[in-house]
């Protein structure tokens, strides 16, 4: 990560991302089905590191992810990439064991 941007800087641009994101799953069926297989894969990873799905588990899934993805580069922009569609399901998925409470 860029030694200018604070870990508090970078989740609130993941929050907004991911907010966003779970928002326009609604009008763009290809983004809600592109999510899906993310979600699918990320439970997978989740299961492979022997970790229960839980918010906590996730966030700091994102916030590695994050991380890395920025370090490569990526910022998040106008269009939904592969990394912006890994946030917005990572939010998903948090937002759907939010609810289950």
């Amino acid at each position: 990560m860029p030694e200018d941007l604070s870990p508090e800087l970078v989740r609130q641009m993941i929050d907004e991302v991911g907010e966003e994101g779970v928002a326009a799953m609604g009008r763009m069926p290809g983004l809600a089905a592109a999510v899906d297989q993310h979600s699918a894969a990320i439970r997978d990873v989740i299961a492979g590191m022997g970790e229960e799905l839980t918010p906590r588990v996730l966030r700091d899934y994102l916030e590695g992810f994050a991380d890395a993805a920025i370090e490569r580069g990526w910022w998040p922009g106008d269009d939904f990439d592969w990394e912006t569609v890994r946030v917005v399901a990572v939010c998903s998925l948090i937002r759907e064991l939010q609810d289950l409470r």
